[in-house]
């Protein structure tokens, strides 16, 4: 699964995926600015974290990797195989934040997507239960 979203920079758009228990997942991100550019996103951090509640105290964090040139604002999540052979079948809530530094050394955080995420169990894996 590869889905390919196009946002805008200067609100969190909501979205919801599916994601197959035990397969590799990459969702790639194109952000843009206010003005619809490609964002640049030198010197930005990006973060994913899924979880079964808001309040749920374990996380999954998703890999992140910012294309070159970053100036294009495209940007990749991913969780391997393993990774979702772990999680349990079921929903999930997200969010991906985008981070800087601005020029005060202040360090600006900018939530750029949430949403849900259903796991669903695959025939194959025995760990799914009945």
């Amino acid at each position: 699964m590869c889905p390919t979203k196009k946002l805008e920079s200067f609100m969190a758009q909501y979205e919801e995926f599916t994601i197959d228990k035990g397969s590799d997942v990459a969702i790639e991100l194109h952000l843009e600015d206010a003005n619809g550019n490609s964002k640049n996103l030198a010197n930005h951090t990006i973060t994913g974290t899924m979880k079964k509640s808001y309040a749920a105290g374990s996380s999954y964090e998703f890999t992140t990797v910012i294309a070159s040139p970053s100036t294009d604002g495209i940007a990749t999540l991913s969780l391997t195989n393993v990774q979702t052979a772990l999680l349990e079948t079921g929903r999930y809530v997200y969010d991906i934040n985008i981070s800087f530094y601005d020029s005060d050394d202040n360090q600006i955080i900018e939530r750029v997507m949430e949403g849900r995420i259903q796991v669903t169990p695959n025939v194959t894996s025995v760990s799914d239960g009945p």
